[in-house]
């Protein structure tokens, strides 16, 4: 919990259920902003990501994506089996502000914590669900993971050359991007509850997220007799964009230039060869890849130093791509303060990030990291009389 108690939301209790990444991710960033966060973890082995292990390196115990993303949480062991845990989970509930649960759909029924279960006991409560396909529908039963998730959105159509086939995202971006948009509703919920005194039921999934991340494209799509869009056979970096919007490699580096004008880009690069598509827009289109690729060869011959010298100045939207450690270094990182350490009591120590978001100038920090399965489920028993 965060020791700025001018924080949004300081004093508010979050208590969560959920497991893996997404339900965790929504309830992280309600932390970030000043929320108390409970997590309810099974007390043999606690939250399933805790093993969740992104490379050969653990902490604790755990994984380095559990602490990052359960930092500053108090974990509640709580047998969901047990009929005298869960008449006390009912009790912590009965005095908490949100719920987060993302159960496949029908457990939470089965264990009777369903919406209009809970809000039985707490008619102010916000509850907020994320499946992975929603509650209706033959997908219903099917797992709620982020690569299956991408896999039926058809965000894979949209990355990588046209001869590659699907490329899924490095990140698991449905998990993410439906933490964040529970978390706005939340948010919003949160408002009309102050308004009308009651709480409201908030729900999304992975391919609803996934969806909307798409609407740009899939609007496009929608209106233009349902094409299917053709991804660029050289360097692919947008399925609709034209010529140069892409990645090229320079002498020493990679360097992004974003949508430009040719003519205007075959003056700065002193590029002849480019006088066949400098008055047909059209072409930049139609001829992408081969306006790309000798794009590409001209900017193979001097470093990113020396291009962005050329093109910078004269306003080119383009900048040097940065590997982590090069993004670390930079000062446009570093002015931003964006990691922090967190700790606990056994010593255990890691270096994180921090919230993306800053109110009144100041971006929240705390100095707490992820709790040990149960760590403070004595103390929170003795506070809510559970």
């Amino acid at each position: 919990m965060s020791a700025d108690t001018d924080l949004p939301l300081a004093g508010l209790i979050v208590v969560d259920l959920s497991q893996f990444l997404s339900g965790p991710y929504c309830s992280l960033r309600l932390m970030d902003l000043g929320a108390r966060v409970i997590k309810i973890e099974r007390p043999d082995g606690g939250d399933l990501s805790r093993r969740l292990y992104l490379s050969d390196t653990e902490i604790g115990g755990d994984s380095t994506i559990f602490h990052a993303i359960n930092r500053a949480k108090e974990s509640l062991a709580i047998d969901l089996k047990d009929e005298k845990d869960l008449a006390s989970l009912r009790t912590l509930l009965a005095q908490a502000d949100v719920l987060i649960q993302n159960f496949r759909p029908g457990v939470i029924e089965r264990l009777g914590l369903d919406y209009e279960a809970v809000k039985a006991i707490n008619p102010r409560l916000v509850y907020a669900s994320i499946s992975g396909y929603g509650e209706e529908g033959p997908w219903v039963k099917r797992p709620g993971q982020d690569l299956l998730a991408q896999s039926r959105s058809g965000v894979m159509w949209l990355n990588g050359d046209e001869d590659q086939g699907p490329v899924p995202f490095g990140l698991a971006i449905g998990d993410m991007l439906a933490g964040a948009a529970l978390a706005q509703g939340i948010l919003a919920a949160l408002v009309r509850r102050s308004i009308k005194g009651t709480g409201s039921h908030v729900e999304t999934s992975l391919l609803e997220a996934l969806v909307d991340f798409q609407f740009e494209v899939l609007t496009t799509h929608l209106n233009d007799g349902r094409r299917l869009p053709k991804r660029a056979n050289f360097r692919s970096a947008h399925a609709y964009l034209s010529a140069p919007y892409g990645v090229y490699a320079a002498a020493d580096g990679y360097l992004a230039i974003a949508m430009t004008p040719i003519p205007k880009l075959a003056d700065l690069l002193g590029m002849d060869e480019l006088a066949p598509y400098r008055d047909n827009s059209s072409t930049w289109f139609t001829a992408r890849d081969e306006i790309k690729a000798l794009i590409a060869r001209r900017i193979a011959t001097k470093t990113t130093d020396e291009w962005l010298a050329i093109l910078e100045p004269a306003d080119i939207w383009c900048a040097r791509v940065l590997n982590w450690n090069e993004l670390l270094e930079s000062e446009g990182f570093q002015v931003l303060d964006m990691l922090q350490t967190v700790t606990r009591e056994d010593k255990i120590s890691i270096t994180t990030t921090r919230s993306p978001l800053r109110v009144n100038g100041v971006r929240a920090k705390v100095d707490r990291a992820a709790p040990r399965i149960g760590e403070h489920s004595q103390a929170i028993r003795d506070e809510f009389g559970l």
